[in-house]
């Protein structure tokens, strides 16, 4: 044997090193993608800020506790919250909505329409990043200019001004309180549309969906189609997930 072939591996090693390292950069290749969904995962169980607690945010909180969640319930009525939080246990509190948006690394917005603003403003310092699901709509009725405004420009769209800076989910915006805080109990196949623009925002926001009982299915981005989400609409009402998938492809 020569000196030059004393200080190097035979063929046969160096063809079995090679083999190693392919089958180790395999292995490595597929863990990465695992590795970053889970990264991206939302936990099991969170700790939700609600804000507007009347009865969507009543019956979507109630159904979250029983999941295993933490709720803050806020409103403008804090004796009213803590008597709904002492009626729902040990995980579910009250406080004011400064309060709620601090407590929650999700909050559910589900105030009348024309009240977004001011809680803009009240807790737009807490609210930045944080995944916020808006359950509020226009009512023309109700909110008068301001809503005939929301939905010429586009509710979604709207609501991104109100709260700069949020990552806002609009969802649970056109099926009745009662029937979402009964749906996990009822076994019922039902589609909940969705919109927003943040992959991670939407995957938390579906996590809540199941949660309480439905199927999440993404029409689209706030832009276009989250106009659509709320009463009057085509999307309204009870849906399975491909009536949804249907209805929503129609819809420009």
């Amino acid at each position: 044997m020569t000196a030059f072939s004393s200080h190097f591996p035979d063929t046969d090693f160096r063809l079995n090193l090679q083999k190693a390292l392919l089958v180790l950069i395999t292995i490595l290749t597929g863990l990465i993608p695992l590795m970053v969904r889970a990264q991206n995962a939302p936990p099991a169980k969170m700790k939700i800020g609600i804000i507007g607690s009347g009865r969507v945010g009543s019956a979507l909180g109630g159904a979250w506790i029983k999941a295993g969640n933490e709720v803050m319930f806020s409103s403008q009525h804090l004796d009213t919250d803590k008597a709904l939080a002492a009626k729902l246990g040990p995980n579910a509190h009250a406080g004011t909505p400064r309060e709620a948006a601090a407590f929650g690394t999700v909050l559910l917005i589900a105030v009348p329409y024309t009240a977004l603003p001011g809680v803009g403003k009240e807790v737009g310092d807490l609210i930045k990043g944080k995944v916020i699901i808006d359950a509020c709509n226009p009512i023309v009725a109700r909110d008068g200019d301001m809503a005939v405004a929301a939905r010429e420009k586009g509710v979604g769209l709207m609501s991104l001004e109100f709260l700069p800076g949020a990552r806002i989910v609009r969802a649970f915006n056109a099926i009745q309180a009662a029937k979402m805080g009964e749906a996990a109990s009822n076994n019922a196949t039902v589609g909940m549309p969705l919109a927003g623009d943040d992959s991670n925002a939407i995957n938390i926001a579906s996590t809540l969906i199941r949660q309480v009982g439905y199927e999440p299915v993404l029409v689209g981005t706030l832009a276009t189609k989250g106009k659509y989400l709320m009463p009057g609409t085509p999307l309204a009402g009870e849906h399975s997930a491909d009536e949804i998938r249907k209805i929503a492809s129609e819809l420009k």
